[in-house]
């Protein structure tokens, strides 16, 4: 007993409060880690937005090759002619149809690694709810109800935030075709939903 609170009361609530650190920490992860992984990509590349072109570290440019509004990709793509002939091509790519940057305007939480880490969070918070849910039924008096109630109405306001975000990105309306017209290039668009350069 801790006063008026029984031991078992008050580890299951710290226990759920460490639950809901390592589901925040989970969160930060992702979200650093789909940061990190996007300035990799382009590390040496210089967008420039009025022109919607990269700029290879050698001065030429990458062009927008591929748009799907739907998933907010664009790929870019040197010539192959001019990576082919760049004395920098080896430590650059391997590819023989020229170099290829993908950008994507997605959030985090719309990519696979993002919706994993979502997940587990989300489960995180569930357990350490129905810790503290158990333990509200085991000891129902007042005062061993209050602090795993307060807890738990913390746990719930965090993983319902959680849930919704994540059912937002998920119900997004993707299935209208779209037709841009580019300068003087066209989209069409495809059967998934993507639209290509002709």
């Amino acid at each position: 007993m801790i006063g008026p609170l029984h031991i078992e009361v008050a580890l299951a609530a710290g226990y759920a409060v460490f639950l809901m650190v390592v589901a925040a920490g989970l969160e930060w992860f992702g979200r650093h880690s789909h940061r990190r992984s996007g300035q990799f990509r382009t590390a040496g590349f210089k967008y420039h937005g009025h022109l919607d072109v990269w700029e290879c570290p050698c001065g030429h440019n990458l062009h927008p090759h591929y748009r799907d509004p739907v998933r907010e990709v664009v790929r870019y793509r040197a010539p192959a002619h001019t990576c082919n002939a760049c004395a920098r091509k080896n430590d650059c790519t391997d590819s023989e149809h020229g170099r290829e940057i993908i950008h994507s305007s997605e959030s985090w939480i719309e990519t696979q690694a993002g919706k994993f880490h979502r997940v587990l969070s989300l489960t995180l918070l569930f357990l350490a709810a129905l810790i503290l849910i158990a333990e509200m039924f085991r000891y129902p008096t007042l005062p061993e109800v209050l602090l795993p109630g307060s807890v738990l109405a913390l746990i719930s306001t965090r993983g319902l935030r959680l849930a919704r975000e994540l059912l937002a990105r998920q119900n997004r309306d993707g299935s209208e075709s779209v037709r841009v017209v580019f300068g003087s290039r066209r989209l069409y668009p495809k059967r998934n939903g993507a639209v290509e350069f002709l």
